[in-house]
C-alpha cells in the first residue's frame, strides 16, 4: 500500500494551471445557473429547475470510423468507464455508445492531504455510410479506448490509381 503523499512532496502549480482551473469553475458554475431557472417562454416558468444540483453533463466521446472494406472499425474513448457499465448499440445503420462510472475511494486510508471523486459519462452516436450486420459486432476495451469491429452487409472493395503529380 502506497503512503499518502507529504504537503512538500505535492505537486507545484504553475499560473497556467490555476488560469485552467478558474475557467473551468467559473464556465460550470455559469452553466448551472443559468439552467437552474426556467425561461419566460417555458411552461411553469416560475419553478426552478434543480438541475444545478445534478452531476455534471454527458460528454461527448471522441471517436474514429475506420472503413477496412470488409468491416467498420469504431474507436472511441472511454476513459474510466469499466467494460460492465458501457451499453453499445448497433443498427444495421448506425452505432450508440453509452458508459457512465463513478470512481468509489478506499475510506479506511485515513492520511489523506487532498481528494477527489470522479464521475465519468459518456455518449456518442454515429452513423455508418453503408449497411452493417449488428448481430457479428465485436466489442474490446484496452486502456480507455473502446474498439468495436463490425462486419459490412456488401464488403466494398478498395481500389487505388496512382496519380502523377504534375
Amino acid at each position: 500500500m502506497q503512503k499518502p503523499k507529504k504537503r512538500s512532496e505535492m505537486a507545484v502549480w504553475s499560473p497556467d494551471d490555476y488560469a485552467r482551473e478558474i475557467d473551468r469553475v467559473f464556465a460550470d458554475f455559469t452553466k448551472r445557473l443559468d439552467s437552474s431557472f426556467a425561461h419566460p417562454f417555458e411552461s411553469n416558468w416560475l419553478a426552478p429547475r434543480w438541475r444545478a444540483f445534478e452531476f455534471p453533463d454527458t460528454r461527448r466521446a471522441f471517436a474514429d470510423l475506420i472503413d477496412s472494406g470488409t468491416e467498420y472499425r469504431v474507436r472511441a474513448e472511454v476513459p474510466g468507464i469499466p467494460k460492465e457499465k458501457l451499453n453499445i448499440t448497433v443498427t444495421p445503420k448506425d452505432i450508440k455508445i453509452e458508459g457512465e462510472a463513478e470512481t468509489a475511494i478506499d475510506e479506511k486510508n485515513e492520511g489523506f492531504v487532498h481528494r477527489e471523486r470522479t464521475y465519468s459519462k459518456v455518449k456518442r452516436s454515429i452513423a455508418f455510410p453503408e449497411e452493417v450486420i449488428p448481430e457479428k459486432a465485436d466489442a474490446t476495451v484496452t486502456n480507455g479506448l473502446l474498439e468495436v469491429k463490425i462486419p459490412k452487409k456488401t464488403p466494398t472493395e478498395t481500389k487505388t490509381h496512382k496519380i502523377q503529380v504534375k
